[in-house]
């Protein structure tokens, strides 16, 4: 069978908080069966908040969480770690309401959960398997799921930059063919230098820096390393919905399609499968028929 998974040891790690600017210190602990993924905000009493849709309270430049006040930001990269990992149960300890923004990617992540050791648990792993399309359309944005025997994500972007325009805006990604770990996990958040300027002389936006973003001008990109991917707008983009898609508190089979998508649709598109149970249903797979197929601990030599 394809079991559940959880990490072997606690592992910890800090790192900026984009909203606030100060550290962040998180540890990321093993849990038991059907135990899922919680945060819980230690400077705030341990108070627990649950990795799930029902609980998603912000979609404006990231995804949030809230549970009776307590709320946790900025979860969609570390999500999206979990998601390509198939990491099913663990505890997020965070000293702080954000977690770490680390370098814009879910690439630091990847490696604490690989560092912790992957260790299987003795019952099924449930896949949130889609059989209708499920649609959900905002102006002229529009993102759906359908039917797919594995997990594929087809989206296309409009930014209207030089940089953006050159790198392609349109990619399709079907991930039991492409390694998310090759293709997508070391793709940064991105932004205009003078919209971050801004919100920072507002007192927003205090830990956003070329350390954890593409920066653009009017007409090109400032960090000196430059890019990573040739792709790598589009990418962090997928990046984030795998993130976002595993709010459903279990790994999607299905293939999800969007056009100039963000987080505030994928909520919506989450709320709709949701609302409409006769479009899915929860599944387990023996190893012999598994659509997906996630990271064994010779890992290394996926990177």
């Amino acid at each position: 069978m394809i079991k559940q998974r959880t990490i072997k040891k606690t592992v910890k790690a800090r790192g900026i908080g984009i909203h606030s600017g100060s550290v962040v210190n998180m540890t990321l602990i093993p849990a038991g069966i059907d135990h899922g993924v919680v945060f819980r905000r230690m400077d705030v009493g341990g108070k627990l908040v649950r990795a799930h849709n029902a609980f998603v309270n912000e979609v404006v430049l990231s995804t949030g969480l809230e549970n009776q006040g307590v709320k946790v930001s900025t979860v969609e990269h570390l999500m999206s770690a979990f998601s390509a990992l198939g990491i099913d149960n663990i505890l997020v300890e965070l000293d702080s309401f954000e977690v770490p923004i680390m370098d814009g990617s879910s690439a630091p992540f990847v490696f604490l959960v690989q560092s912790a050791g992957i260790e299987e648990q003795e019952e099924h792993k449930r896949f949130f398997v889609i059989h209708e399309t499920v649609r959900v359309e905002n102006g002229d944005s529009w993102a759906q799921v359908s039917k797919h025997d594995g997990f594929k994500v087809s989206i296309e972007i409009d930014f209207d930059h030089k940089k953006v325009k050159e790198s392609g805006q349109q990619l399709s990604i079907d991930f039991s063919q492409q390694s998310y770990l090759k293709e997508i996990s070391r793709a940064r958040t991105f932004g205009y230098m003078k919209d971050v300027e801004m919100m920072q002389r507002q007192n927003l936006a205090l830990g956003a820096s070329m350390n954890n973003a593409i920066a653009l001008s009017d007409d090109d990109v400032l960090n000196e390393d430059g890019m990573r991917y040739q792709n790598e707008f589009v990418k962090h983009k997928i990046l984030d919905i795998v993130g976002d898609l595993y709010l459903l508190g279990s790994n999607l089979i299905g293939h999800y399609e969007g056009y100039k998508t963000g987080h505030l649709l994928n909520d919506q598109l989450l709320s709709a499968i949701l609302e409409r149970p006769d479009t899915w249903s929860i599944e387990t797979f023996e190893e012999e028929n598994s659509p997906i197929q996630f990271y064994s601990e010779d890992w290394q030599n996926s990177l």
